[in-house]
């Protein structure tokens, strides 16, 4: 009788040793995780949002102009990036605000602006 209490002892004492290892393992690989895939998912999110707070802001106050429209945006994509729960300076919006613009402006204006062929059929006959 004194083997198997001395057994149960030893093995709940080992059960007890590696269900602790485990959790810190766990623990070990929630911080990886959040580190590198979680922080690239809502930094992928934050561009998302800024980007469509711009067109957004864009599209409903066509009458505001400069900073009057980045107060919008600033405060559109700030309620939100808090409402999804993701953290974010105010530096760090206005560089995505400011940035998702440019790209809005870079596209508009390539369609703006038809593109005129590089290569004419002349110019085509003198390179062969």
């Amino acid at each position: 009788m004194s083997a198997f209490i001395n057994f149960l002892s030893e093995y709940g004492l080992l059960s007890a040793i590696v269900t602790g290892l485990f959790s810190a393992l766990g623990v070990l690989l929630k911080k990886a995780y959040d580190k590198t895939i979680g922080a690239r998912l809502k930094d992928k999110v934050k561009k998302e949002v800024a980007a469509q707070v711009v067109k957004y802001v864009e599209q409903v106050y066509k009458n505001l102009h400069g900073e009057e429209k980045l107060e919008k945006a600033l405060e559109a994509a700030a309620d939100m990036l808090n409402e999804k729960g993701i953290t974010i300076s105010d530096l760090e919006l206005r560089v995505l605000l400011e940035a998702a613009l440019a790209e809005l402006n870079n596209a508009f204006q390539k369609t703006a602006t038809p593109e005129t062929p590089t290569n004419t059929a002349d110019e085509a006959v003198a390179v062969g």
